[in-house]
């Protein structure tokens, strides 16, 4: 029998390592591998899946759905022929992904006889359309959507969830399964046998090009009133950022920074960690790299580790 792949997709933010984390959590003792691609070569959501799991692959430096196309089959090739027989693999695409080119790669014959494409699930962010209705017409958005058999609504807490719903469905034939208060129906998510690839013709979204990436790393201690200036200074230049840092403020504890659109949460990770990794993603039109890292440089200077200096 041929192990069952299912494909994770979204939008920038909409929460696709939270649902990963909640299939690793929920399932009862299945093997499940997780396959991670991040838009850049910081792969911060294969930091935080890997503590769900022993088994985590990060493919950084592009995008599965065009270029790391070849990396992925690779990937996958190894964990079907592990000595140990693995349940599931789970892969997370990256939220500039469109997954159709995914899913064109994983019907790969070779692959095939070892490997099936089980299923997509799209999360969609609910206070995220409901904040930009515009993304309806997002065509990225509209091709992750589309690519799905099922979609999964978070962040409907205080929101109108039956009209996204209603939205929802007018734009997708998809299954639609609401996750925020109930256990994720993972027989369905894990085991359906469905055929990804049957969607019909489409037309290819170059999302790559759409979006600029800053990535940065840094080993000192910054501080965090500097950092949370910064971040008010230039978020209406983000789409996306995401992190795991330290600040002089809290010494011995690793912040794991998210951010989506204006919404913006700084939290314990759990997991002390050396040094910081810090991923900004934007507009191309909209985002100029250089003021920024310029930025980050004097937040995270080594004088900053020592407020009192």
């Amino acid at each position: 029998m041929s192990l069952p792949i299912l494909l994770v997709t979204g939008f920038l933010g909409a929460g696709k390592t939270t649902l990963i984390n909640r299939i690793l959590a929920e399932t009862d003792g299945r093997r499940i591998a997780a396959v991670v691609n991040d838009f850049g070569s910081i792969n911060i959501d294969e930091a935080l899946i890997a503590e769900r799991t022993d088994t985590v692959i990060g493919l950084a430096n592009g995008c599965i759905c065009c270029s790391l196309q070849g990396d992925l089959l690779r990937t996958l090739k190894l964990l079907v022929s592990r000595p140990q027989p693995l349940d599931n693999i789970v892969i997370e695409a990256s939220g500039v992904a469109d997954p159709h080119g995914i899913v064109e790669a994983l019907a790969d014959p070779e692959l095939w006889a070892h490997a099936r494409l089980s299923g997509v699930v799209a999360v969609a962010d609910a206070q995220d359309l409901t904040d930009d209705p515009a993304r309806f017409d997002d065509p990225l958005w509209a091709a992750q959507i589309a690519c799905a058999d099922f979609v999964t609504l978070v962040k409907t807490a205080g929101l109108d969830a039956a009209r996204l719903r209603s939205r929802l469905a007018a734009a997708t034939g998809a299954a639609l399964i609401e996750t925020d208060d109930e256990l994720l129906p993972l027989e369905v998510l894990l085991d359906s046998d469905l055929d990804s690839r049957a969607k019909g013709p489409r037309t290819a979204v170059d999302a790559a090009s759409r979006f600029v990436t800053l990535e940065w790393q840094g080993e000192k201690p910054g501080s965090l009133q500097d950092f949370q200036r910064m971040i008010e200074e230039f978020a209406p230049t983000l789409v996306r950022a995401k992190g795991l840092l330290n600040f002089a403020e809290m010494p011995g504890t690793t912040l794991l920074f998210q951010m989506v659109g204006r919404r913006a949460t700084l939290m314990p990770c759990g997991t002390a960690l050396p040094g910081n990794r810090l991923v900004l993603i934007g507009e191309r039109h909209m985002l100029d790299p250089e003021p920024v890292r310029r930025r980050l440089a004097r937040v995270f200077a080594p004088e900053a580790s020592n407020p009192g200096q």
